[in-house]
């Protein structure tokens, strides 16, 4: 009796799907969004200093609740380009674990707008000129839950190198590797100017934008 043999299943990495247009429009959309409206901000209230004040603290004032409605809007398109490369990349080096990520990103920002930051450096009208030397309930959690967002973007951008690698992308693999070295230091700089935070910060959302852009827009790839 003759059997039909079946050629072995395929060892190479899944092609990747393509995400909803909308899905993927919000992941691309979040970064610029909240540092176009932060950089508007900044440069139309009085008081602000970019050197001296970090974003968050525009969500303080009369005026804060651009800025809440800001981190809020930002954390759901984060949340949304997630789920477009989970889509996308299912089935792939790393599609599972850097999506995870992204999302935990996206919550901080849900949480920051909650949660807001503490008044200080001038900001707003009436506050000490001085940093805040100590922190109130709200201003803990504002500041952890970015610290782990932010850790969490890190970790999926080292993430998806593996895909870019798999997938023999190597400037890309490259470019995400560094990113996190960027945000880092900018970060790490923060103690000599707000700026450097700031640019720490912009540069991982824009990065995210590019990468999201890359993964789940047909065209892009």
């Amino acid at each position: 009796m003759s059997q039909t043999l079946k050629p072995p299943a395929a060892l190479s990495m899944s092609p990747a799907r393509p995400a909803p247009r909308l899905l993927s429009a919000a992941g691309i959309a979040a970064g610029p969004l909240f540092l176009a409206t932060g950089l508007a901000q900044g440069l139309t209230r009085p008081g602000f200093d970019f050197t001296r004040n970090a974003l968050s603290q525009l969500s303080l004032g009369a005026l804060g609740w651009i800025q809440v409605t800001v981190f809020l809007l930002t954390g759901l398109l984060v949340i949304g380009g997630a789920i477009a490369i989970r889509q996308t990349l299912r089935d792939t080096p790393g599609g599972t674990w850097a999506p995870r990520l992204l999302a935990v990103f996206g919550t901080s920002f849900l949480l920051a707008g909650v949660f807001s930051a503490d008044p200080g450096a001038g900001f707003p009208a009436g506050a000490p000129e001085d940093r805040a030397t100590s922190l109130s309930a709200h201003g803990t959690v504002h500041m952890l839950s970015g610290a782990v967002g932010y850790l969490a973007l890190c970790a999926a951008f080292l993430v998806l190198a593996r895909h870019f690698a798999a997938d023999r992308q190597r400037g890309w693999a490259l470019a995400v590797r560094l990113v996190p070295v960027g945000v880092l230091a900018g970060f790490a700089a923060s103690a000599t100017t707000a700026a450097a935070f700031t640019a720490g910060a912009g540069l991982g959302l824009l990065a995210l934008s590019a990468v999201t852009a890359r993964l789940a827009v047909p065209k892009c790839r």
